[in-house]
């Protein structure tokens, strides 16, 4: 790990040299790949480096212990060794952390897909819930929303919603939301009080750039339709609505949300090539999982992930066995409490495995 770490140390000294090199100075393209590298690099070497100040520390600590012939000094040394040691610790941990395999989507934006599943009215009531969270939840972060495409209950609900969201560290903070949520309470509709359970279904889609990989244009399959949701008269009466369809794989993405056509198409390619590396990111997972023989938060959308208990005002995580209070507070938005001990449980996990 140390000899890693000292690579790490000597790869900003010379990202720092190719920055101020006049060839690469002028290569914008160049230029924001090693930002995106020194940036990644930074915060491990600074703890690195901290982590080297408290050996140096403790190392002085023990001289005087050895050395000195003040009792009291010596005294003061000893508890200061214990004080310094236990910083050491924590410091290689928050190391080993950091040198975990890092997942190459963690930094980028993210398509989310809602779907009402078993319950009906109830289960698009919930997927609304579910959509105004997240809303809320990419509001407090700063995150930027941009809505593709929505199809309503007619009860106030939700069948399905597909969002964009733009920001820092997106896939990171929300990859482990995809799966099924389930609800358990009585609907304003149940006269006789009966407690329902319902469902719906959250995928998590890092959005996937060009260069991962090459669509053909001969293996997509493009329609153009009249939008049937809201948007005004010229989004109804033109027809802007697209369908694109992978051939080989059979998906498909749909935009209807934006008056314009062209703009509709660039939608639904960018939810396409999220879905088509989502796929193939999950098979390279799975593949993983089986040599690994471990499954470590696969986020498979058939994996029921959490629970919402309104009667009891609890939320249960499946996955880390825990549960938290204030339903409508975490509905507001306020969920950063369970991704970070979800985060730090798939931490724990990797340890353990490593």
């Amino acid at each position: 790990m140390f000899d890693r770490l000292s690579e790490m140390r000597r790869r900003i000294k010379e990202i720092d040299d190719l920055m101020s090199d006049s060839q690469i100075a002028t290569d914008t393209h160049q230029l924001i790949v090693l930002n995106k590298e020194r940036a990644s690099l930074i915060p491990v070497v600074v703890t690195y480096t901290q982590y080297e100040k408290q050996l140096e520390a403790i190392e002085e600590a023990r001289v005087i212990i050895n050395e000195a012939t003040d009792q009291d000094l010596i005294e003061l040394a000893k508890d200061e060794v214990g004080v310094l040691e236990q910083k050491q610790i924590d410091l290689e941990e928050e190391l080993r952390k950091a040198m975990l395999p890092k997942n190459p989507a963690d930094s980028r934006d993210v398509f989310v897909e809602i779907r009402a599943g078993a319950g009906g009215d109830e289960a698009s009531m919930f997927a609304a819930e579910l959509y105004r969270m997240y809303s809320r939840y990419a509001q407090l972060r700063g995150w930027h929303l941009d809505l593709v495409d929505t199809h309503d209950s007619g009860v106030g609900g939700l069948k399905e919603v597909i969002f964009e969201i733009k920001g820092e560290d997106v896939y990171s903070r929300l990859k482990f939301e995809s799966g099924a949520h389930r609800v358990q309470r009585v609907p304003t509709t149940e006269s006789s009080g009966r407690l329902h359970t319902s469902t719906a279904t959250v995928a998590i889609l890092p959005k996937a750039e060009e260069v991962d990989f090459q669509i053909k244009a001969e293996d997509l399959k493009i329609d153009v339709f009249h939008s049937g949701g809201a948007g005004g008269q010229n989004v109804n009466k033109v027809a802007t609505a697209i369908r694109i369809t992978h051939v080989p794989t059979g998906i498909v993405a749909v935009c209807q949300d934006e008056r314009s056509q062209l703009r509709n198409k660039d939608k639904a390619m960018n939810v396409l090539r999220a879905r088509l590396y989502d796929k193939a990111h999950r098979e390279h997972q799975e593949t993983l999982s089986r040599e690994r023989k471990i499954k470590v938060g696969t986020g498979e959308r058939s994996e029921k992930i959490r629970t919402y208990n309104f009667p009891q005002d609890r939320i249960t995580d499946h996955r880390i066995n825990k549960s938290f209070h204030n339903i409508q507070s975490i509905l507001s938005g306020n969920i950063d409490k369970i991704i970070d001990l979800i985060n730090e449980d798939e931490q724990k996990q990797q340890l353990h495995t490593a």
